[in-house]
């Protein structure tokens, strides 16, 4: 019986596969923290926007944007969606959202370095550079072949999040990418 529930111990999306540094850069699993969707009703966004800022400290954020900080952040998610990252939501939340819990359906990672840029020049459509995508712009975009949301958090680091099933597709395409970087010099 033991084996059978060693087995079922939960672990992480990266479980395995993480932390890798290549050519300067570093791609690491970001700590899992509780994610949960806030979906604004009806001419509510401006109140759970208030109600967001009492009880966490930030606001809904702007199409494209994040909010809040590391451990505590509000990512654009798509039309009238955003996703509360860190903090289990307020209850007063839910009398202007709907809010589901995504905790376990996302596999978050953190592409670190100098030539964060590059690599995900690499894969993604859209133009990160840091004069274009500055820190707290966020994009949903497609990653080589599979949909993502890609944030900047520091000025040489980005939030990368793709569904938790891809999670070895994305550090093995990272990877390949950073390994085409340093193969450069």
């Amino acid at each position: 019986m033991a084996d059978v529930l060693k087995d079922l111990t939960a672990t992480s999306p990266c479980a395995g596969l993480l932390p890798v540094t290549i050519g300067g850069l570093t791609l690491s699993e970001a700590v899992q923290l509780p994610m949960t969707l806030m979906a604004p009703f009806k001419g509510q966004e401006a109140a759970l926007s208030h109600a967001l800022e009492a009880a966490h400290g930030m606001s809904f954020p702007a199409p494209n944007r994040a909010t809040g900080k590391a451990g505590a952040r509000a990512v654009w998610f798509g039309r009238a969606q955003a996703l509360l990252i860190g903090p289990v939501p307020d209850p007063a939340l839910a009398a202007h959202a709907a809010l589901t819990d995504l905790s376990d359906g996302w596999a978050v990672v953190r592409l670190e370095g100098e030539r964060a840029e590059d690599v995900l020049a690499r894969l993604v459509p859209v133009d990160v550079r840091i004069r274009v995508f500055k820190r707290g712009h966020t994009a949903r975009t497609e990653l080589k072949h599979m949909m993502a949301s890609v944030t900047r958090v520091g000025t040489k680091s980005f939030q990368i999040m793709v569904f938790r099933s891809f999670a070895a597709t994305l550090v093995h395409d990272l990877k390949t990418a950073m390994e085409g970087l340093a193969a450069r010099g």
